[in-house]
């Protein structure tokens, strides 16, 4: 049995760590926020990659370090084969060139004062792809692949919808022609209806170009319908990870059972809370920990309904069991108890 992984990454993430200096207040001085421990990941052309967890699990600082919005504290990025730290201190444009962003929220994201054809063309501009006298062709070609018409190009952010800001910034970040496109959170700051037409377009876009995408998200549902892996993060750490139908069928970590377990069920009366499904774990107990003071051991102890002493006294690694990479000492046991 292989690792669930990207076969020939485009993107590769080894051992990541990100730790942020706690300024000022009681017992603050010399203190730090452990956002990111050992993150290991890969992405390959043409895949979906989704991370889901918790608020303040990681996510999006994952998603800075990535991009190179943020420098780890540790570890390495590999973007195609080449050491992606290297690349951007000597080619920062090459390297903002193969890997994009399209953040949660399209009217933060987007120049109040620019016009839209203004916006998508500035990349085009930047990175030199196309001529002064071309540029305006060139961004209408873009609009229209993400479904906006030639009528856009002269309007402000203001004077579109959600949805229509959205598909923008997808535009704006496939005018580089990326490798890689991280999603974070694209979708949920949009209504329902307006949430699956921009998941389709993401869809119809990548089989098109076959670029990758590492899919940010909490919307466990959404995940399962786009992604072909899935990743589970919690307190700054992958605690599990393999494909969507693997995960689909069974979670084998405690923290991913009772993650998917707490989404609601198509088909469930809304009178019907999760914790009174027969089958479903119970709802998880106590608080996240402080990243401040993450717990010894395993970080997801304290919480833990299979919780023994070694637990507590040993982190476990993340370690193949079955079809998926699990951060479980008693990842077997917990499989065979289904």
């Amino acid at each position: 049995m292989t690792a669930p992984a990207a076969a020939t990454p485009v993107l590769e993430a080894q051992d990541l760590a990100k730790r942020f200096p706690v300024a000022g207040g009681i017992g603050g001085r010399g203190r730090v926020v452990h956002a990111l421990n050992g993150v290991s990941l890969s992405v390959a052309a043409g895949e979906t990659l989704a991370v889901v967890g918790e608020s303040g699990c990681g996510k999006s600082t994952l998603a800075n370090c990535l991009t190179g919005l943020m420098a780890p504290s540790a570890g390495s990025l590999l973007l195609q084969g080449e050491d992606a730290a290297l690349m951007l201190r000597r080619e920062p444009m090459r390297f903002r060139r193969r890997v994009q962003i399209v953040f949660q929220d399209p009217y933060a994201s987007l120049n109040p004062r620019r016009t839209i054809g203004d916006t998508v063309g500035d990349a085009l501009r930047i990175h030199g792809l196309a001529a002064r006298r071309e540029r305006r062709g060139r961004v209408g070609q873009l609009l229209a692949e993400v479904g906006l018409a030639e009528e856009h190009l002269d309007r402000y952010p203001h004077e579109l919808s959600g949805g229509q800001r959205q598909r923008v910034a997808i535009a704006r970040a496939l005018a580089v022609e990326p490798v890689v496109v991280v999603c974070d959170e694209p979708v949920s700051a949009l209504d329902v209806s307006i949430q699956a037409q921009v998941i389709n377009l993401l869809r119809d876009i990548q089989r098109r170009r076959g670029v990758a995408y590492l899919f940010i998200s909490h919307n466990l549902a959404l995940v399962r319908h786009i992604a072909r892996r899935i990743a589970v993060m919690y307190l700054g750490e992958v605690v599990e990870i393999g494909t969507a139908e693997a995960l689909g069928r069974r979670m084998l970590h405690p923290y991913s059972r009772a993650l998917f377990a707490a989404a609601p069920a198509i088909g469930r009366p809304s009178h019907d809370p999760p914790h009174l499904d027969p089958g479903r774990p119970p709802p998880l107990s106590g608080d996240v920990p402080s990243p401040i003071d993450p717990p010894p051991g395993c970080r997801f102890h304290t919480r833990c309904p299979h919780a023994r002493p070694r637990c507590s006294a040993e982190a476990p690694a993340l370690r193949l069991v079955d079809d998926r990479l699990v951060r479980c000492h008693f990842a077997e046991e917990i499989a065979g108890h289904g």
